[in-house]
């Protein structure tokens, strides 16, 4: 039988507001902003309480030091300081993680990062590095990019992700936000793909071809319009494929 991790990206919100405990009823694990683009120790420390209370697995989610621009503008910085804010905000993730008895598994970029991490080998060396630091994390990187070898060259375990609110080009990156046709928000199509993703490990293009990615997680975005709807009617999908859904790492 087929199984495969559906994850999030929260805490990403105010504290009390949005939808990320309901989130956390559908989700197996969760990417917890580390204050970078979004959230606060505040908001960490709740998302970790009310992941940890529900067994979701939880991963951190560093970005550019970019709030104005939600992480999703690219930064001109050195590889050295990239690795060096990957450590920060994993590490503060890290100790808010023990003072509530939880504990952080793996690593997933947000945004602009991630994007940059999927093209660029310097840029997903460095992210690599720091994520070894830590010993023990795994770290979540697109299916099907060369980010991959880079990482396991340097020893880093990785999983891969594939997006089932997102749309994906010929060449496998995703369709940039703003264009057109970007996001997915019809949780039927959101869940047609989900189900292709977890069986069959195909997803359609925009150009109206198909792409082979294998995934170990499916993500759907805490902030898509519609995604707490968009997120049961997808986990709903899978059970009924016959799909098991389970985090990635335990």
């Amino acid at each position: 039988m087929p199984s495969i991790d559906l994850n999030a990206d929260l805490g990403e919100q105010v504290a009390g507001t949005g939808h990320d405990e309901a989130l956390l009823e559908v989700v197996t694990s969760a990417s917890i902003a580390c204050g970078f683009h979004a959230g606060d120790p505040v908001v960490m420390h709740q998302t970790l309480a009310e992941a940890k209370r529900r067994g979701v697995t939880i991963g951190a989610h560093p970005s550019y030091a970019d709030r104005e621009g939600f992480g999703r503008i690219e930064q001109a910085i050195s590889a050295r300081r990239l690795s060096d804010d990957i450590l920060y905000q994993v590490g503060a993730l890290e100790g808010l993680a023990r003072a509530c008895g939880a504990r952080v598994r793996f690593v997933k970029p947000h945004g602009a990062l991630y994007n940059q991490m999927a093209i660029d080998e310097e840029c997903a060396r460095a992210i690599s590095e720091a994520v070894l630091a830590f010993g023990d994390l795994v770290l979540v990187v697109p299916a099907g990019s060369p980010a991959i070898t880079v990482a396991e060259r340097l020893g880093v375990v990785v999983a891969t992700e594939v997006f089932a609110d997102r749309s994906y080009l010929p060449d496998g990156r995703l369709v940039p936000r703003g264009l057109p046709g970007a996001l997915v928000t019809d949780p039927l199509e959101a869940a047609r793909r989900a189900v292709s993703l977890a069986r069959d490990h195909v997803v359609p293009t925009v150009d109206g071809d198909s792409l082979e990615l294998v995934g170990a997680s499916i993500c759907v975005h805490g902030d898509t319009p519609g995604a707490l709807e968009l997120a049961r009617t997808v986990r709903g999908a899978l059970r009924e494929a016959g799909i098991t859904v389970s985090p990635f790492v335990s």
